[in-house]
């Protein structure tokens, strides 16, 4: 786990033609207990990984789909220890990569060199902390190395070129490319002018660039997928588990798997 179980994943999935899809839901949405049936679920859909969303009372990137999941998550009294807890004890009937998404504050009070001991100890491969700038990366820098979890960065499109070089040189597992300026949701259209902004962030990273950030329909993730690695679905995904609607999220992934070029 950790890592190199991240890379090693993302490198096999590319060399197979296929492109990265990494759904993400919030941990605890519909309550703790079906917390490993919810990953099992997106896990046989087809996902690459899974981007999981630690419940915050103050999630500032998030827009109202994944607020309106933290919430039902907080209401079921769902925190960060529990989400670990979870997931120490049956990580290993889940096959593919685990990457949190969680603010620094809830780290912070966690307790950071613990919040990664106890990451490692549940088999969660990276985290992305979107209110953490690289400027302050120092704080959790060397606990995530001494126990072999991703620190994945976040570009932009107000990015310029010189931040994105630097953004593109920490970032590990892979890169966040931010497709929108906003927080995260179910959006009709793509921004046309974001094939330009994937090739500048391609052309800058070693690790793969997956676009995040309004990408709804399988359109989108073929249109995102011509100029980048794969992609990250958020708010679509988590109403398509609240209507059960496996089908369609089912879709979703095999638009990512036949998108790839085979290299």
């Amino acid at each position: 786990m950790g890592k190199l179980f991240l890379e090693k994943a993302f490198q096999k999935e590319l060399n197979s033609g296929n492109k990265i899809f990494i759904p993400y839901i919030m941990a605890g949405d519909g309550g703790i207990e079906n917390l490993i049936d919810s990953l099992k679920l997106l896990e046989e859909a087809g996902a690459s990984a899974i981007e999981l969303g630690i419940p915050f009372s103050d999630p500032v990137a998030d827009g109202p789909t994944i607020q309106q999941a933290g919430k039902r998550a907080l209401d079921n009294g769902v925190n960060l220890k529990q989400v670990l807890d979870e997931l120490t004890v049956r990580r290993e009937e889940i096959g593919i990569p685990l990457v949190f998404m969680t603010y620094i504050n809830p780290v912070y009070k966690y307790g950071i060199q613990h919040f990664f001991r106890r990451c490692e100890e549940a088999g969660v491969d990276g985290v992305i902390i979107p209110d953490l700038p690289a400027e302050h990366r120092d704080l959790i820098s060397s606990p995530a190395e001494e126990h072999g979890i991703a620190v994945i960065q976040l570009a932009t499109l107000t990015s310029p070129e010189e931040r994105i070089s630097e953004l593109a040189g920490l970032s590990e597992g892979f890169l966040y490319a931010v497709t929108i300026n906003g927080t995260t949701g179910a959006r009709s259209a793509v921004n046309e002018s974001i094939g330009k902004h994937l090739q500048l962030l391609k052309k800058y990273s070693k690790v793969p660039v997956l676009a995040g950030f309004g990408i709804s329909t399988p359109d989108h993730v073929r249109e995102m997928t011509r100029d980048c690695d794969g992609v990250i679905v958020g708010s679509r995904i988590i109403e398509l588990l609240q209507e059960g609607n496996f089908t369609e999220m089912k879709g979703l992934m095999d638009a990512a798997k036949m998108s790839g070029v085979k290299r």
